[in-house]
C-alpha cells in the first residue's frame, strides 16, 4: 500500500535536511567507453564505493563491449532526495543502487521504479527482490573493527555482550577513542540503531555505554575506517562489512569482527528509474550480474557477498549463513516504512541521545566527541 501524501511529504521533507548535514560523496565517479560500437550506454547512479563497484562493472563490459558504462557515486541521502526532488529529470540514471534499503523502498512502492522484467535469474532469492521492481545485489554483514594492537591486552571484543562488558571495563582507557554511527545525521546508522534495538533489550545499555567512553558520532563507515587506520580511533561499532574487509585487506593492523550473539546484514538494492533513458541496458546489466557466473566471480572477490543459492563458497551468503547462523538479515519488507516515519525516527534518536549523554561526566580526552 503507498503512502499517504502527507506522510510522504513529511518523510521526504526530513530525509531532506537529513541529506544537508551528511557527506556529500565518497569517491570520484566510474567512466568506462565502449570498445565496440555500435554503442549503447548505461548510467548507474549508486551509494557503493567505486573500489567495490568496479570489478563488476568491468566484468560486465567484458562480455557486453558495445556499452558504455558511467558509475555516478553519491551518498544514501543525495541519490534519495534528488529523485523525491525531480524524478523526471533528463539526466536520470538507468539503474539507481543503494544500501539504503527504507529509502529504495520507499522510492519503489511509490511509483519511481519500473518492472525488471525478465532480467533476474528465476533462481535468485525471494527475499532478495519484491514485486518486480526492487532487487537486492549484495549480503553484507555489520561489524565491529579493531585495532588490537593499540587495545588493552587481554580478551577483546567478540559480541555485543561482550563489547557492553568491555566499553565498562576500560572506560578510561577508551576515553574519546571508539567511533560509531550517529543516528540523527546518517540514515545507515538510524537503520541500524533501530535494527538493533530489536535484536536486543540490553542495546540501550550499549549506547549508555559508547557515550561513557565519549564515543566520536560520524556519518559514514569510511570515515571510521580513516580513523581506525590514523589510530584515533582503537574501537568500530557498527561498519559496513565490504568496507571494513577492502580496508583490512590494506591495513593488516585492522581486524573486522562479524558479532558472535547476531549480526545484522544489509542488502544493496537496485531499481530501475521510470523514466530511465536506457531501462532495456539496464536489465541487460542484472540479467548478467544475477547470473551463476557473475555470481562467482562476486563471490571470488569476497567483499560484497553472492546472493546466488547454487553457490556456496567463500564470499557467498549461503556459506555466511551457515559459518554464522546467529546473522540477522534487514528484511525486504513493508516493515521498512517504518524507517522513514518522522515521528519514529524523531522517538528513536531523542532516546538513543538520551542513552549516549546518561553517563556520568568524565573529563574528555583529546581528539574527544564533537558538540552534540
Amino acid at each position: 500500500m503507498r503512502l499517504t501524501s502527507r506522510f510522504w511529504r513529511a518523510g521526504a521533507l526530513f530525509l531532506l535536511a537529513c541529506s544537508l548535514i551528511g557527506p556529500r560523496a565518497y569517491a570520484s565517479d566510474i567512466v568506462l567507453n565502449a570498445p565496440s560500437t555500435p554503442q549503447q550506454r548505461l548510467v548507474i547512479d549508486g551509494a557503493i564505493d567505486p573500489r567495490l563497484i568496479e570489478p563488476v562493472l568491468k566484468a560486465f563490459q567484458s562480455t557486453h563491449p558495445h556499452v558504455a558504462v558511467h558509475y555516478r557515486n553519491r551518498t544514501t541521502e543525495a541519490l534519495f532526495t534528488t529523485y523525491l526532488a525531480d524524478p523526471e529529470r533528463p539526466q536520470s540514471a538507468d539503474l539507481v543502487l543503494s544500501s539504503a534499503m527504507a529509502a529504495q523502498y520507499l522510492l519503489a512502492n511509490n511509483g519511481h521504479a519500473q518492472s525488471l522484467g525478465d532480467a533476474i535469474d528465476p533462481n535468485w532469492p525471494k527475499d532478495a527482490r519484491w514485486r518486480n521492481e526492487l532487487v537486492a545485489l549484495s549480503f553484507e554483514p555489520i561489524v565491529m573493527v579493531l585495532r588490537a594492537d593499540l587495545l588493552p591486552k587481554g580478551t577483546h571484543p567478540v559480541s555485543h555482550q561482550s563489547l557492553l562488558d568491555y566499553l565498562n571495563a576500560h572506560a578510561k582507557t577508551l576515553d574519546g577513542k571508539v567511533v560509531t554511527y550517529d543516528p540523527a545525521i546518517s540514515d545507515t546508522g538510524f537503520t541500524f540503531a533501530v535494527q538493533d534495538a530489536r535484536q536486543s533489550p540490553r542495546y540501550w545499555s550499549l549506547v549508555k555505554a559508547l557515550g561513557q567512553v565519549h564515543a566520536h558520532r560520524t556519518a559514514s563507515t569510511q570515515a571510521m575506517l580513516d580513523g581506525l587506520s590514523e589510530g584515533r580511533f582503537v574501537l568500530g561499532y557498527n561498519l559496513i562489512g565490504s568496507y571494513a574487509y577492502l580496508a583490512a585487506r590494506q591495513d593488516p593492523r585492522l581486524q573486522v569482527v562479524i558479532p558472535r550473539d547476531y549480526a545484522l546484514v544489509v542488502k544493496r538494492l537496485a531499481f530501475i528509474p521510470r523514466n530511465a533513458p536506457s531501462p532495456d541496458v539496464a536489465r541487460t546489466f542484472l540479467r548478467y550480474v544475477t547470473s551463476r557466473p557473475a555470481q562467482a566471480r562476486i563471490a571470488a572477490d569476497g567483499l560484497i557477498g553472492a546472493l546466488h543459492p547454487a553457490l556456496d563458497q567463500a564470499g557467498t551468503a549461503e556459506r555466511l549463513l551457515r559459518t554464522h547462523p546467529h546473522l540477522r538479515p534487514i528484511r525486504l519488507s513493508p516493515g521498512l516504512m517504518t524507517l522513514i516515519d518522522p515521528m519514529k525516527r524523531e522517538s528513536v534518536v531523542s532516546r538513543w541521545r538520551s542513552a549516549f549523554n546518561a553517563a556520568p561526566s568524565t573529563p574528555v580526552a583529546p581528539n574527544g566527541p564533537p558538540p552534540p
